[in-house]
């Protein structure tokens, strides 16, 4: 008895000292985004709220400017980010879990220019002005095949600066591009993909100090909705062309 008594409290200590993660995303649409409600929707949002309901977690979700939200990850503790890009620099900073969603990287420009710029040599592609979300996987891929990049504030800008001319190129990932578009009141014809320069892949993201214990448990919900076919309802709602990654890998950071 008194075993089971000591057992108890030490459960319970352990559970009153776990501190809560602070749950953050940025204003990505589809991917995430705040509705006309003012509330966090998209469709990672969909996958982390039912995660949250796996764990019996009611952490609200908050949406913040991409790089407030990424400097968050790399200098705050106990912090969980969504969506992040995967690649060898994030991996040595951060523990990922995921896939969420996988698409590509691509190159665009405006639909009048754009057989004009297929005919170029990639080097004479690269020098042309590129704009890219500032701080994004985006950016730092342009970056590492040589674009002339001009960072933007977030995806919308890079759309109105390719549509009024300022720059010729825009770095996207194509998931995102149509959505974008719509919202700058363009049309999906207005621009056309002359290049792609990768496949990417988007993960949730913990920050370094996160226990192995808490990641783990993540990582079995979303193993449980991935094999349940929760995930997959979830994914085809939003991406119904798209095929739904249900394999689970945590890379970067392991405890």
């Amino acid at each position: 008895m008194k075993y089971r008594l000591i057992l108890l409290v030490a459960l319970l200590a352990a559970s009153f000292s776990a501190k809560a993660l602070t749950l953050l995303t940025e204003d990505w649409p589809p991917v995430s985004f705040a509705n006309d409600k003012g509330q966090p929707d998209g469709m990672a949002v969909d996958v982390v709220k039912l995660l949250q309901e796996r764990l019996k977690d009611s952490t609200p979700i908050q949406i913040q400017p991409w790089a407030r939200a990424y400097n968050s990850l790399l200098n705050e503790k106990d912090v969980l980010l969504f969506t992040v890009g995967r690649n060898a620099e994030r991996e040595r900073l951060m523990t990922l879990l995921g896939p969420i969603l996988v698409f590509s990287t691509d190159v665009f420009a405006l639909r009048q220019y754009a057989a004009e710029i297929r005919k170029l040599s990639p080097a004479a592609m690269q020098k042309l002005p590129t704009a890219a979300y500032r701080g994004s996987i985006f950016e730092s891929t342009a970056h590492s095949r040589g674009f002339n990049v001009f960072p933007t504030t977030d995806p919308a800008h890079s759309a109105r600066m390719l549509a009024a001319g300022r720059v010729k190129l825009w770095v996207e990932g194509n998931v995102v591009v149509g959505n974008v578009l719509r919202e700058q009141g363009l049309p999906l014809a207005t621009v056309e993909r002359v290049a792609t320069l990768d496949r990417l892949s988007l993960y949730l993201a913990f920050s370094p100090n996160v226990p192995r214990d808490t990641i783990l448990r993540w990582e079995k919900a979303l193993n449980d909705i991935k094999q349940d076919g929760s995930f997959a309802t979830i994914h085809q709602r939003w991406f119904p062309q798209d095929p739904v990654p249900l394999q689970v890998e945590r890379l970067g950071i392991q405890r």
